[in-house]
């Protein structure tokens, strides 16, 4: 069985408060984009299960790796032989963008339904919140309204349909522990949903991401690479997560295609919104 899990942004990333237990309340919208990696899982040709991977390079032995982490986990809970998995890596890491999540979470669906475990969605999301906060939201995999620490998702109607995101990559990337450690937690002065109702050309200065004022003063090359979309017509930008991705939102598909002159030096991707 072959499947694409694909990548996210948040539009909009508000930390709320630090939590007694050390971890940090938000609010975010995860919003599904169509930049995917290849998957495809196997019965096992040995008596062991096996993680191949390609494309960009993984730094972490197989078992760490949350693709494994989610095929020991279905293993503990359910009957699911041992399997061989090859990962095609193409959603970049470090970048904000939730493609480990995804791989993990799109695992999880594939032994479900490989192996007819007939388990509903909602149990899968409460088991793959063990891995990761967003992994929950790739077992849905649509538009999520996301508090608590990630894993609390209520569907909504935010649609960028027709619309252009134009994503860069930088080579830093941003330790997601480091990014939450100098971020100061503020309650929101208004409600994501109804800041997200209004037209993506309003959404600037509006829709926030926390993470990126301080992200930004210790890597300032993000903070250029943000103004530089901004000055090439986009809609809205922002970094995505705690970075180092950073996107715009383009409704035309020319001038997003446009951008990628600006930044010859960066991964680059002009994908069609869903």
């Amino acid at each position: 069985m072959i499947s694409f899990p694909n990548a996210k942004i948040n539009l909009g990333l508000n930390i709320v408060e630090r939590r007694p237990d050390g971890y940090h309340d938000l609010e975010t919208v995860f919003y599904p984009i169509g930049l995917t990696d290849v998957l495809e899982i196997v019965p096992a040709k040995g008596g062991e299960s096996t993680l191949t991977t390609y494309g960009n390079p993984v730094d972490c032995p197989a078992e760490k790796n949350l693709v494994m982490k989610a095929l020991r986990l279905m293993q503990q809970h359910y009957d699911v032989p041992e399997v061989d998995i090859y990962l095609y890596k193409h959603i970049p890491d470090g970048a904000g963008l939730g493609g480990g999540s995804s791989d993990a979470s799109s695992t999880m669906l594939m032994l479900n339904e490989m192996f007819d475990l007939g388990v509903e969605k909602a149990e899968l999301a409460r088991l793959a919140a063990t891995l990761g906060a967003d992994c929950p939201f790739f077992i849905y995999n649509q538009p999520m309204m996301a508090t608590g620490i990630g894993e609390i998702l209520t569907p909504i109607n935010v649609s960028l349909k027709g619309m252009y995101l134009f994503l860069v990559k930088p080579a830093v990337s941003v330790p997601t522990k480091v990014a939450y450690s100098r971020v100061t937690p503020a309650p929101s002065i208004s409600p994501l949903e109804a800041d997200l109702a209004m037209n993506v050309n309003l959404w600037n200065g509006v829709v926030k991401n926390d993470f990126e004022p301080s992200v930004f003063a210790e890597f300032p090359e993000l903070a250029e690479i943000k103004s530089t979309i901004e000055k090439g017509g986009a809609l809205y930008a922002s970094m995505s997560g705690s970075g180092s991705s950073i996107f715009g939102i383009f409704d035309d598909v020319n001038m997003a295609e446009k951008m990628r002159g600006k930044f010859d030096n960066y991964s680059t991707y002009v994908i069609e919104l869903l």
